[in-house]
């Protein structure tokens, strides 16, 4: 089944003082970079890694990440 993973953690970095995308992936062993393009949907990250965001965060990984499956008519 195909979709479409999205994810708060924007919303959830700014609610959290403005933490930089930098400051998050020091926390997480991550690049600046590697968050951004987490942040943006443009890299999945693993269920390890997802866990140590929605972690960083206090959250469940369902409060920091979405899946929005794709149906068979295309929505």
């Amino acid at each position: 089944m195909s979709g479409t993973l999205t994810n708060q953690i924007r919303l959830l970095r700014f609610m959290r003082n403005e933490m930089s995308q930098a400051e998050l992936g020091q926390q997480v062993g991550l690049t600046r970079q590697t968050i951004a393009a987490i942040e943006a949907g443009k890299y999945a990250p693993s269920l390890e890694t997802a866990f140590r965001i929605a972690g960083v965060f206090e959250l469940p990984l369902e409060q920091v990440f979405q899946w929005q499956p794709v149906t068979a008519d295309g929505r």
